[in-house]
């Protein structure tokens, strides 16, 4: 008999923010609870998710399942680690996306202040 691979699922809102993963999940009328936090530099607010999934439980005298709660698991690190802070490895998934928006944010704020500048000499 062989054995046949699962099905992957894709993460909905894994990477995202948490204050944005709550606000989609309240447009949706669901509720996001938070299952595990590794990390304490950031506010829960600002703490990235890493992974979610659907309420396992069950609830009430009929036993049926939640289908309104989404556990979520928060990594709470300042994006990239240094020499002073606790954060994710240059390396890892999170460290790479988090040197990404960084990099994406200083290109941002420098055109900005390229056109800024160009305004002011006019």
């Amino acid at each position: 008999m062989l054995a046949r691979p699962g099905i992957a699922a894709a993460d909905d809102y894994a990477g995202q923010k948490y204050s944005d993963v709550t606000s989609k999940l309240a447009d949706s009328n669901l509720t996001g609870v938070i299952a595990t936090r590794v990390g304490d530099i950031l506010d829960d607010d600002d703490c990235v998710v890493s992974s979610s999934e659907k309420a396992p439980w069950i609830k009430g005298n009929d036993f049926s399942p939640v289908s309104d709660t989404v556990l979520l698991n928060l990594d709470c690190y300042s994006g990239v680690a240094s020499a002073k802070t606790a954060g994710n490895s240059k390396a890892s998934p999170a460290g790479r996306a988090a040197m990404a928006a960084a990099k994406q944010q200083a290109q941002q704020e420098q055109a900005q202040a390229a056109a800024d500048q160009a305004k002011a000499k006019h």
